[in-house]
């Protein structure tokens, strides 16, 4: 339990110290929601939250457990994102492993399974891979939408490059079928 509760904490405190530092270089500040990186980051430091308290009552429900497995498998989903596809498509290393990104992209990821896999995680119902595939087409149909349908005005730039030459089509399936491989993955291991 220790363990789990330190890594917990540290995810939570790492997460929230860069959101603070993005909110602070970032304007507007909401345009740091835009990235499924922020996102995946917060909602996994916010399950890891929730496994601290439960485990400070003496109990971890499944609910918080599929929290944090949801959690878990998205920012799986940004790691691999980064070192899969960005990294090799823009060369930017150095952009996307260093200072907050570093946290961000590497290291509250690996706390994240570490700590879900090692110490956190029991026998999940199947039911429970579908829950934990979510966060990759919830994303992206928001994405899609802010890069190709919203009003002109409204649109977001093509931030991951997955609509490079009108490709969408195959991204959307790359990407779901990736995060669904992760939330089986990890339910299985």
């Amino acid at each position: 339990m220790i363990p789990s509760l330190i890594m917990n904490v540290l995810n939570f405190v790492l997460v929230a110290g860069c959101i603070v530092w993005g909110v602070k270089k970032t304007d507007p500040w909401t345009r740091l929601f835009r990235y499924f990186t922020t996102l995946s980051n917060v909602f996994c430091a916010i399950a890891s939250l929730v496994v601290v308290i439960c485990e400070l009552c003496g109990t971890l429900p499944l609910w918080a457990l599929l929290l944090k497995y949801v959690g878990t498998a998205a920012v799986t989903v940004t790691m691999l994102t980064v070192f899969l596809f960005l990294g090799p498509t823009s060369h930017d290393w150095k952009g996307l492993l260093t200072k907050t990104p570093f946290f961000l992209h590497l290291l509250c990821p690996v706390l994240a399974l570490v700590s879900f896999l090692i110490f956190e995680k029991t026998a999940m119902p199947a039911w429970t891979i579908a829950i934990g595939s979510l966060p990759v087409p919830v994303y992206g149909a928001l994405y899609m939408y802010k890069v190709i349908y919203a009003p002109e005005e409204k649109r977001w730039e093509d931030f991951y490059g997955f609509n490079r030459g009108g490709k969408w089509v195959v991204s959307v399936i790359l990407m779901t079928v990736a995060g669904a491989l992760i939330a089986l993955a990890l339910w299985a291991i």
